[in-house]
């Protein structure tokens, strides 16, 4: 049987490699969503420098600042990380990164870092993008998924429940804002091998739905 992932409702093929680009559509419109290379560095700068500080803050990295650019692109070069961007009429809109570590002691756990434009929210490009990149973790065989954001993003919270996330940790003062002041974030997980253990017990072997 091949392996799927029934996620919101779609249902995604993992039978065989995720190819880009690939197109969508959304409310926002038609949107490509494709890998992020090194020379899409400038164009991930300009769209990070608009989204508001805020929505950095749930970001290991202020990725509005060149030099962290510069290093993401380094850590996608060196396959530590891999990036999705959603693309509408050549410029950036949204962009997912999926981020594991084979050499660590959590090898079968996966973190997901997702930003979208203000323009775009609530139109539909967020949760395409998300679906992708929980596809990507899907076809890299990883157990379990962690996604952190601050605890008042209630529309991001919401999407991620929506995908079968839930709510694990809540880390109090974790970053501290440009004015100084600090923010809890919280931590949500979906662990995949569980519910494909569920899923199995009831008869539907390779299907991750939440």
């Amino acid at each position: 049987m091949a392996e799927t992932g029934l996620l919101a409702g779609e249902e995604i093929d993992m039978s065989e490699q995720r190819s880009y680009p690939r197109q969508v559509k959304t409310d926002a419109g038609d949107i490509e969503i494709r890998l992020m290379s090194p020379a899409d560095e400038a164009a991930v700068l300009v769209f990070g420098k608009g989204l508001p500080t805020h929505d950095l803050l749930f970001l290991p990295r202020n990725i509005s600042e060149p030099k962290v650019l510069s290093a993401w692109v380094k850590e996608i070069e060196r396959g530590a990380i891999t990036s999705l961007l959603a693309v509408k009429d050549g410029k950036v809109v949204g962009c997912g990164t999926l981020v594991r570590d084979p050499h660590s002691w959590s090898p079968h756990v996966g973190e997901i870092r997702m930003v979208v434009s203000l323009d775009v929210r609530g139109k539909g490009v967020g949760r395409a993008l998300s679906q992708e990149t929980f596809a990507l973790a899907l076809g890299a065989g990883l157990e379990k998924l962690s996604v952190q954001m601050t605890v008042d993003q209630q529309a991001a919270i919401a999407l991620f429940e929506s995908l079968g996330f839930k709510a694990e940790a809540l880390l109090r003062d974790h970053v501290r804002d440009v004015d100084g002041k600090t923010h809890d974030i919280v931590v949500l997980g979906h662990n995949i091998a569980q519910v494909q253990a569920q899923m199995e017990a009831y008869g539907l072997p390779g299907a991750v739905q939440h």
